[in-house]
């Protein structure tokens, strides 16, 4: 597969594209603390929780801590506290009982659906300003960026 065309990026167009990322950034970390604080969370234990949601079946903490980027013993606590919240439980793997699963409980969506409306809300009356063309390129830049800070998180990791 080819490589895709590079541009140039002026520093002006960088330093404005830093500071929406910025301000971004901030905003969705303050609006998921909000969210987290009316689960009984806090902003880790919610995002930890989102990431562990998105596997397939029960997960080893490993697995969490690897999905997270936190170390084991963080994630231990944040088991604990999703436990006790009636989020996730613990249970023996069916393979080998020396193993310990966390398995996410269903969620009663209907009760934290609200949280998030406003949110939708807001999404879709900035999208209905772009057409579909331009929804292409936003959604394809969010995706690489995404995929960069994920690659730059996890793959630095071991440097």
């Amino acid at each position: 597969m080819a490589e895709p065309p590079k541009y140039p990026v002026p520093p002006a167009v960088l330093e404005r594209f830093a500071e929406l990322g910025r301000e971004s950034s901030t905003l969705a970390v303050l609006r998921h603390a909000r969210i987290a604080e009316r689960m009984g969370l806090s902003g880790t234990d919610h995002k930890a929780l989102d990431l562990a949601a998105r596997e397939e079946g029960p997960l080893t903490a490993g697995r969490i801590a690897q999905l997270t980027g936190l170390s084991t013993g963080a994630v231990t606590g944040v088991i604990d506290r999703l436990e006790r919240a009636g989020f996730v439980r613990r249970v023996r793997d069916t393979r080998d009982r020396r193993k310990v699963l966390v398995e996410i409980l269903p969620m009663d969506e209907e009760k934290y659906a609200p949280l998030f409306a406003s949110a939708k809300f807001a999404m879709e009356r900035v999208l209905e300003r772009f057409s579909p063309a331009e929804r292409e390129v936003v959604e394809r830049y969010e995706r690489e960026l995404a995929d960069a800070i994920r690659a730059d998180i996890f793959d630095s990791e071991d440097a």
